[in-house]
């Protein structure tokens, strides 16, 4: 696996103390799939993640495109 400085600079943002809340959840996405996962949508604003056999569901921010902490925290 390897990741590009963006990829990289994402990972470092999320794990980041104070959470930050400016990381574009699209970035967030691309981070996922580089590293493996599966995305996929599901109902309404639901996207669903499948890494290493562990599968779980965000809410896609919007109307913005940044993330909020929670969010933040729970890709964590």
């Amino acid at each position: 696996m390897e990741l590009n400085n963006k990829q990289r600079k994402i990972l470092e943002a999320i794990f980041t103390d104070p959470i930050l809340t400016n990381i574009n959840w699209q970035d967030i996405e691309n981070l996922f799939i580089a590293v493996g996962a599966t995305i996929t949508q599901g109902q309404g604003s639901r996207v669903r993640v499948l890494l290493n056999d562990f599968r779980a569901v965000f809410h896609e921010p919007h109307p913005q495109k940044e993330t909020d902490r929670g969010a933040v925290k729970s890709v964590r």
